[in-house]
Parts: C-alpha cells; structure tokens; sequence
C-alpha cells in the first residue's frame, strides 16, 4: 500500500512538474491555422450535459456523485494547455479541434481531473478550442503569442455565444478554468459580464492557475468568504515557502484565495480540512495537502502520503485544482445554493 501511494505520488508530480515542452521554431504567421468549428455541432464540445462523456465521473474511491441531472446551475469549464509537445501536423501554433490523439487527452486529463470537481453544482459545457501551443506563452515575438490566443479566444467566444443562445435560458452560471483557460476565462468574463446584464447571472467565477490581479474587473470582486457570489476565485500553487522567480518578494497585488478556507487572509490551513484530492487513476485522497496564503501566491506542503519526502517539486502549478478537489466541488455547490437563496 506504501508502494502504491508512494507511485500515486510521483505521478501527480509528473503531472505538476514543468516539462520542457517542445520549441517551435516557425513564426506564427508562417504557419497554417486550421479551421474553426461549429458549435451546433457536439464534436466541438469535450463535455455536453446531453451526453455521456468524462465530466459525467466522479473519482474513485469516493462516495461523490454526478448531479447535472438535478442540477440548477450551468459551469462553463475552459480547458488547460494540454499542447505542449511537438505538433504531429501541419497545425504547430494553434491545435486542429478534430485531432482525435489531442481531443483523448484533453479528455482524460482536464476534462477528468478538473472539470469533474464541478459537477455537482451544474451542467457542464466544455468547448474544445484552437487551443494556443505552449510555445505562446515562452516566445519572445509578442505578436506571435498575441495572434495564437486570439485563435483560441475567439472559439471561446463563439462556444459560449452558442451556449447563452441555445442552452442557458437564464439559468446561474459558473465560469471555471485552469492556466490558458484562465486567459480565455479572464477576457470573457471582461467582455460578457463585468458591469453587463450577465453579470447578474454569475454565481462565481474559478479562473484557477494564472496569476491574477485584485482589481482585474471593474465590478467583479476578489471572493472572500465562502458563499459570497458574484465574485472570482483565483490562485497559483507552490511549495510551502517557495517564491517563484518572478515574484517580487514583497506584497503584492496578486488575488489568491485559500481553497481550504475560501478566505484570502495568510491563515495556515491544515490538511485536516482538505476533504479531498485526487491522485493517479482519478483516485480519491482524503486530507491530500494544506494550503496558505502568501504574498499573492497560495502555498502548500507536499502531499501528504508515504513517500512525500522523496519529492522535491516546488511548482505544483497543474495540480491546482487536484490538490484541493473536493472542496472546491463542495464550494461551488454552496455558492450555487446561495445564490438562488437570494433570488
């Protein structure tokens, strides 16, 4: 049992490390784009609440269950980078929404791991999108990296335009996303809601992995306590007493939100109120790490299971939403129940 927890560990360490993607060595606009979709189409979602896919799961191990089928609420989930190796066609900058070998692992990867911890609190809508390579966020021509997330963006837009159009009806919504989705999430929430008459529709935003300023929005504020509504959760992961190299060392102006306590206050919080994390084989962890404020950062300890003092990780930035599961799946559902409180 050891062994195996120990295993689980590295895995999740795998899955949270930064591997040196692959470098791209042609411009943006020398590269072809491959071309757009049509949300009508259900091939253009990774998760519809129409059907069977894998934001219909709940982790193993656990008693925790899908509930879309009762559910009040929609969550519109904006998937992570999960293109970061090298392109197997000819579309290198922004990834073909048929590649069937992409599409699987953003299934099994995002799809499972993290737009799963919302199913509880509403019917899933995940788009799958000209994601933006890797390569956008490291390369030196700011024009390329501009242009490659503006592909990406105006899928998302499209896919949420379709949404609110056909799906929505009026019905709460969350906006949740991790990494790029984040900067998706960030410019939609900009353009669709702060100060519009959508945001009269948002039980909260979870814009999870980016760093993220307090004052981003003009009327959408840091959330505070755990069932204010209308607000946005936000917070990057690093080992307990680890400053990444871009931080200044001093406070900051950074949002980051303790997913333990819901409070943006430096209180250490123990892994005793974790209720849950998910590890290898969407395995269900019970008190899998703790959680602490710092200067605009949100630091952790190492997992706590056999093996953990083996592991030397300081950026646990893709485990962000696996570290702390359960509560956020716990979180939205009472921000979801709040909110129609005080309808």
């Amino acid at each position: 049992m050891r062994a195996l927890a120990f295993l689980c560990l590295l895995f999740l360490c795998a899955c949270a490390s930064n591997q040196t993607p692959y470098v791209l060595s042609t411009r943006w606009k020398d590269a072809p784009q491959p071309a757009e979709m049509d949300y009508a189409n259900p091939a253009a979602w990774a998760a519809l609440p129409s059907r069977y896919d894998a934001a219909d799961l709940v982790p193993r191990k656990s008693i925790l269950q899908d509930g879309q089928a009762d559910a009040k609420a929609d969550v519109f989930f904006i998937h992570p980078t999960i293109f970061t190796y090298k392109p197997e066609n000819e579309y290198i900058w922004n990834a073909s929404m048929t590649d069937a070998a992409l599409n699987t692992s953003v299934d099994s990867s995002t799809i499972l791991n993290q737009a799963t911890a919302f199913n509880a609190a509403g019917r899933i809508f995940a788009p799958r999108y000209r994601q933006a390579h890797y390569q956008a966020f490291v390369t030196e021509y700011k024009e390329d990296k501009d242009a490659a997330l503006d592909v990406a963006y105006s899928d998302v837009k499209r896919a949420f335009d379709y949404y609110v159009t056909h799906e929505n009806k009026g019905r709460p919504i969350i906006i949740a996303s991790h990494s790029q989705g984040t900067v998706h999430a960030t410019r939609l929430l900009k353009e669709y809601f702060d100060g519009k008459d959508l945001e009269k529709q948002l039980v909260a935003a979870y814009i999870i992995g980016i760093a993220t300023p307090t004052n981003t929005f003009k009327n959408i504020p840091v959330c505070s306590s755990p069932t204010q509504t209308g607000c946005f959760v936000a917070y990057t992961t690093f080992l307990q007493g680890y400053l990444p190299p871009w931080h200044p060392g001093t406070a900051t102006a950074l949002a980051s939100v303790n997913p333990l306590t819901w409070s943006t206050d430096e209180n250490f919080a123990s892994k005793e109120k974790n209720s849950g994390g998910v590890s290898y084989g969407f395995k269900y962890v019970k008190e899998f790490a703790d959680a602490q404020n710092h200067l605009g950062i949100l630091w952790t300890n190492t997992p706590y299971v056999p093996g953990r003092s083996f592991v030397k990780l300081k950026n646990w930035h893709k485990a962000d939403i696996n570290l702390f599961y359960h509560n956020i799946r716990e979180n939205a559902v009472l921000r979801v129940n709040t909110f129609l409180s005080q309808k």
